[in-house]
């Protein structure tokens, strides 16, 4: 499973060149993108009136099954959506991220868009040449982060929208910087059963100290 660390997820989203539109289009499609962990279709899917700024921000999305959802929004991504579609304008209906006439991007669009910023992102971030950045990725990378901060697999599952938590728990397999923290905790063994123990030299020691 390929997935984004903290540092390539952020050299990726600061890729886009913002003196542009398009490129402040990008930057907060790819903020999206990563913290929500949507679904390409529901990245695409997203109307202006699906996006919620106020009080609890959040948006909202059709996901699998024809299942309604919400996700909740960071500061961050709540900044730069709100700059982003007080720029963007257009009717509640319209998409959030349009194509060049205003129409809904496609997924191939999505793609180009995703490996294009991945490709620049890679000159002050290298280990991203060595992946293959797809919009898919960032909806796992999302997992990962959400997965490293504590967060129990079973919010995972209801915040992707995963019909089962059989999906949620392959982040748990591929993750192995959390099956390293898990290996250092257990006792050796060869290492004595029960609490240490200093003995009395060591005990003196500090004591003099």
């Amino acid at each position: 499973m390929c997935f984004l660390t903290r540092d390539e997820a952020a050299a990726l989203v600061d890729a886009p060149d913002r003196s542009r539109r398009v490129g402040r289009r990008d930057h907060a499609l790819l903020l999206t993108a990563v913290q929500t962990g949507l679904r390409a279709s529901e990245l695409l899917g997203l109307r202006v009136a699906d996006v919620h700024l106020g009080t609890g921000p959040h948006v909202g999305c059709m996901g699998k099954g024809r299942k309604q959802r919400s996700t909740p929004l960071l500061a961050e991504t709540v900044a730069v959506l709100g700059r982003w579609l007080q720029e963007r304008g257009g009717a509640s209906s319209d998409p959030v991220f349009p194509g060049p006439r205003g129409e809904r991007l496609s997924r191939n669009g999505l793609g180009h868009l995703v490996g294009r910023h991945a490709r620049t992102a890679a000159a002050t971030c290298p280990s991203l040449a060595l992946k293959n950045v797809t919009p898919h990725v960032l909806r796992h990378s999302c997992a990962m982060f959400l997965l490293e901060s504590g967060v129990d697999v079973t919010l995972i599952s209801m915040w992707l929208g995963h019909e089962s938590l059989r999906s949620t728990q392959n982040y748990l397999t591929a993750h192995m910087a959390l099956k390293e923290q898990a290996l250092a905790r257990i006792t050796p063994l060869d290492a004595p059963p029960g609490r240490y123990m200093p003995v009395d030299d060591v005990l003196a020691f500090l004591d003099s100290l």
